[in-house]
């Protein structure tokens, strides 16, 4: 096909995660709750920790970004996948292919790296967390990330339409994902697929090695610690923290730092649906039933809604 007939893909279908019709209906009922909970207890935790003065330090700060980051890349998949349960054919546009999904998965990686630091700092330095944790500092470690992370998606998105497709626009995924992306194009994909799998593995290794670096040193803090209240309470104040990071960065290491000939589409579908949706809706549920003081904010916006006058 030549390169004029190129230029006219103006969309790509999707086939979506199962093929077989009788799963169709069962898989939207299951979507549709995961995604509803999902988008009720993300904009729950932006509100709460955005209206209870409790909460309004550094830590809750972080938590409201991971929220919102969960609350982006799950509405960049989860309304394309219900649509797809139920339409004939399941369209996105070629401009938003790909870019939005990136620009919140990476930018949730390193808002995790900026939480391990604040819990390493509120635990290693108690007396200067308030002075090293400031406002402005918080803000730095939030927009840095949303800058990358924009140029990484703008950067691997332009670079992937620049290519030449073949004229299939048919991609085997629930949702616009770079590797799928890559087997429509007719131009050899090696030098994408090489910038893919080297900033994957930064992002991925980078953050960790933050969030791992954090960990050890309140490991040794807590350790040293002779009160074994106050272990407790420095292990409990990361607990929710660590959960959500060895969930997320298993599931992506098992995603994209693996050779290409190791990829199975059906298995990445899986992984991809726990990623894209199921965690989402775990982080505001963990951080609500292992975090008192989330619980507590529940409580008294619950007393204070059923005070209002009806």
């Amino acid at each position: 096909m030549n390169k004029q007939n190129l230029t006219m893909l103006t969309e790509f279908i999707l086939m979506g995660l199962a093929d077989r019709p009788e799963l169709q209906a069962p898989f939207f009922g299951l979507f549709l709750i995961i995604y509803t909970v999902s988008v009720v207890g993300n904009l729950g935790m932006i509100t709460l920790t955005k209206v209870d003065s409790r909460l309004q330090t550094p830590m809750y700060f972080f938590l409201r970004h991971l929220a919102f980051t969960d609350l982006g890349y799950s509405s960049a998949v989860g309304p394309k996948m219900l649509v797809n349960f139920v339409a004939n054919q399941n369209t996105i546009p070629y401009n938003w292919c790909l870019a939005f999904f990136i620009l919140f998965i990476i930018s949730e990686l390193f808002v995790l790296s900026a939480m391990a630091y604040d819990r390493y700092v509120a635990i290693c330095n108690p007396l200067l967390y308030m002075i090293v944790m400031s406002q402005r500092v918080c803000w730095v470690l939030v927009t840095v990330p949303y800058l990358y992370s924009a140029f990484l998606s703008l950067t691997t998105t332009i670079k992937i339409f620049m290519s030449s497709f073949c004229g299939h626009n048919v991609i085997r995924h629930f949702y616009c994902d770079s590797l799928p992306l890559l087997t429509l194009l007719c131009s050899s994909s090696r030098d994408i697929e090489l910038i893919i799998l080297i900033f994957s593995a930064f992002n991925l290794v980078s953050s960790l090695v933050i969030v791992l670096m954090s960990y050890i040193l309140i490991l040794m803090a807590i350790l040293r610690m002779n009160s074994a209240e106050g272990r407790h309470k420095a292990f409990s104040t990361c607990g929710s923290h660590l959960t959500v990071v060895v969930v997320l960065y298993t599931t992506l290491f098992f995603m994209y730092v693996q050779p290409k000939s190791s990829h199975s589409f059906d298995t990445d579908k899986i992984a991809s649906a726990f990623y894209t949706l199921i965690i989402p809706m775990l982080n505001p549920v963990i951080y609500s039933l292992r975090n008192k003081e989330v619980k507590g904010a529940l409580h008294r916006l619950w007393e204070n809604w059923q005070k209002l006058p009806m």
